[in-house]
């Protein structure tokens, strides 16, 4: 189960979501998309909320509205931060997260750790998390089918550039073609005028 929630501070609205419980987190770790950015409150025990950037959205250009909001959702899904004061909540782009074999289920480590950016929520602001809280959505998530649909309709889409370029490329090719033919053809025309005229020419001193 995926809980879902909308975030109004901006226009449009954006979708902040998280697992259920640390086996779901895994699945999110698993199957994240690259424009994931995964929030979580730093060194003690937490949700995993994640936000999905837009087209051509960067880490750097999500407004901090939304960052801030995204934390209070992580606080208050922290059993021990939700009762913390001057907590931090760490923020990073899906694909610098990095798990290993050894680690236990919902654990994580990074990458890169400059990579990593932090927030520091003062205290739980309550009309945040109600106004979130009103908008939440359940629902069952195949993570792993999702991730596969997204990377064939990639690949497809791969393909139609592809094809795209190539009928250009053809087409260009075509276009040089035809007018290296044309040049051709009117040096050639003008081979045989000039022939033509020096015969002229050769005709009429013979006639005198």
């Amino acid at each position: 189960m995926v809980f879902y929630f909308t975030s109004t501070v901006v226009d449009p609205p954006v979708t902040l979501f998280m697992g259920r419980d640390k086996y779901e987190n895994e699945d999110l770790i698993k199957w994240g998309w690259p424009e994931d950015v995964w929030f979580h409150v730093d060194k003690v025990s937490s949700a995993h909320v994640y936000l999905r950037l837009g087209s051509g959205q960067t880490l750097e250009t999500v407004p901090q509205a939304v960052i801030e909001e995204a934390a209070q959702l992580v606080k208050a899904n922290s059993i021990e931060g939700c009762k913390m004061n001057d907590v931090d909540v760490v923020y990073t782009m899906w694909e610098n997260l990095h798990k290993t074999e050894s680690m236990e289920v919902g654990q994580i480590g990074f990458h890169k750790q400059k990579a990593v950016k932090k927030i520091r929520v003062p205290k739980k602001d309550n009309i945040v998390i109600n106004r979130l809280n009103k908008t939440k959505v359940e629902k069952e998530v195949d993570f792993r089918a999702e991730k596969e649909n997204r990377e064939k309709a990639e690949r497809e889409e791969k393909k139609r550039q592809f094809k795209k370029l190539e009928d250009q490329r053809k087409e260009e090719e075509r276009k040089r073609k035809e007018e290296a033919d044309q040049r051709s053809y009117t040096n050639l025309m003008k081979e045989e005028n000039m022939k033509s005229n020096r015969d002229a020419d050769s005709d009429s001193d013979d006639f005198m």
